[in-house]
């Protein structure tokens, strides 16, 4: 599990063809855990990758690999995203951390897109597109997980939503870099998708009434 607070901003350094998935590396950046003294990384475990769970399977000071499966490559950014181009980096939540943004599976549920920025004071106003499948789950002011950066939703409609961006949070991940029309990977909150599951016949229900 994961919070949507980025620790760092990496770089997808490689990304190696091997028999139908992918073996990635990352280089680390700013995560820290990997060098000097305060290095604590260890084989196996989960590391959040622009949203994305992904288990190190080798690593150094310099950062880690971690094979993507053909699943993951064809339904999050991972297989299209450009060598070289900067990823939000989480690594996985430990018992008694601070839980700042919300809980994330590290799960994608879909690919949407940047439709609009715009000043708003000293932040940004952002506006995302999302596949309707995806959107029923999506609530005025509930939480949402943007490319791993747990974010709260300030509007939505049939088409999208759109989030504020503060200064810190453009400083501190790979949003900073982005721009209308770039992919991003999606998790819908948590919760929504628990609660549908426990609501049956939601479909034939609605369709009746």
């Amino acid at each position: 599990m994961f919070t949507g607070l980025i620790e760092g901003v990496g770089t997808l350094a490689t990304r190696e063809p091997r028999g139908g998935d992918s073996r990635l590396r990352i280089a680390a950046g700013t995560l820290p855990g990997f060098a000097g003294a305060a290095a604590d990384v260890v084989l196996g475990e989960s590391i959040s990758v622009n949203g994305v769970c992904l288990t190190v399977v080798a690593f150094d000071a310099d950062g880690f690999d971690a094979d993507a499966s053909s699943e993951t490559l064809s339904l999050t950014t991972l297989g299209t995203l450009p060598v070289g181009s900067a990823v939000n980096l989480e690594r996985a939540l430990r018992v008694g951390d601070r839980l700042g943004g919300h809980l994330v599976s590290g799960h994608v549920d879909g690919v949407g897109h940047v439709a609009s920025i715009e000043d708003d004071g000293r932040a940004q106003r952002w506006r995302f597109s999302a596949p309707a499948t995806l959107l029923r789950y999506v609530a005025l002011k509930g939480s949402i997980c943007v490319d791993g950066v747990s974010l709260t939703v300030n509007d939505v409609d049939d088409a999208g939503f759109a989030v504020a961006l503060v200064p810190h949070t453009l400083a501190h991940t790979a949003f900073g870099g982005a721009a209308v029309g770039d992919a991003v990977n999606l998790e819908v909150d948590l919760v929504a998708r628990y609660v549908e599951r426990l609501i049956p016949d939601r479909d034939a229900r609605t369709a009746a009434a």
